[in-house]
């Protein structure tokens, strides 16, 4: 269904949905999407502490409050109508165009491309959960992930790394990111964050508002041995990274 349409089209969705978003913000004096904020942070800390009856009574009671909430913002109704539209519409051109199907013949002419192999990644997109690495030894795939609540934990010293750069990226919205880094190999740390600490190498905590940070090790641009290049963002949480 969302294949069919063209960038502009899905850029103008986006945009208008932006303009209710700010509409809320402006004349409705957050509307919904203050509500929204302190059912996420409700869901988090009962999430948190799912172990114990308060923390699962919060964690369900925040999270019918968050659906309702978002459910309510100007701009998430304006998405579910246009995504019922399409909808309607997607089903309407195939109930209207027979599909034809072609053999696939290939000629001399044609380029025989590389095949591709699929993996599988280290992590997956998660909304809610921690996630860390495997305890055991593990073949190592570069990180790319963003996430909503939840600490990210990543020890590389249960892995072998390849010759290169390896590169972790993160953008997370609450929680923590710890990242464990053998003693031998150079990294470069890239970090921003609305509110929270960094403590790298420990250099002691940095306290951050709406702030970037950037360290690298002494040697990282030179060597030829393998390298870790650390790229994160998150809203509200502590980064630390550490020599193992």
């Amino acid at each position: 269904m969302f294949e069919r349409l063209k960038t502009d089209t899905y850029n103008w969705i986006l945009i208008i949905g932006l303009i209710l978003f700010i509409v809320e913000i402006v004349f409705f004096h957050g509307g919904m999407i203050i509500s929204s904020l302190f059912s996420g942070l409700f869901t988090y800390i009962g999430w948190k502490n799912f172990s114990r009856l308060w923390g699962k009574i919060l964690f369900w009671i925040s999270v019918i409050s968050l659906v309702f909430s978002i459910l309510n913002m100007l701009a998430v109704r304006f998405l579910v109508i246009v995504a019922i539209v399409l909808f309607i519409m997607n089903y309407l051109k195939k109930t209207q165009d027979a599909e034809i199907v072609k053999p696939n013949i290939l000629t001399h002419q044609e380029v025989i491309v590389d095949p591709l192999i699929k993996r599988e990644p280290l992590f997956d997109h998660k909304l809610f959960n921690d996630q860390e690495t495997e305890n055991t030894s593990y073949q190592w795939r570069d990180i790319n992930i963003h996430g909503g609540f939840g600490d990210r934990i990543i020890d590389l010293s249960n892995t072998v790394l390849p010759n290169d750069t390896a590169v972790i990226s993160i953008r997370h919205f609450i929680g923590n990111i710890e990242v464990f880094v053998p003693y031998e190999v150079e990294v470069s740390i890239h970090h921003s964050a609305v509110f929270g600490r960094a403590h790298i190498f420990g250099e002691g905590q940095t306290k951050l508002m709406n702030e970037s940070l950037l360290y690298q090790t002494e040697k990282y641009d030179t060597t030829k041995l393998s390298r870790v290049k650390i790229v994160t963002s998150i809203f509200s949480g502590d980064i630390e990274v550490k020599r193992i």
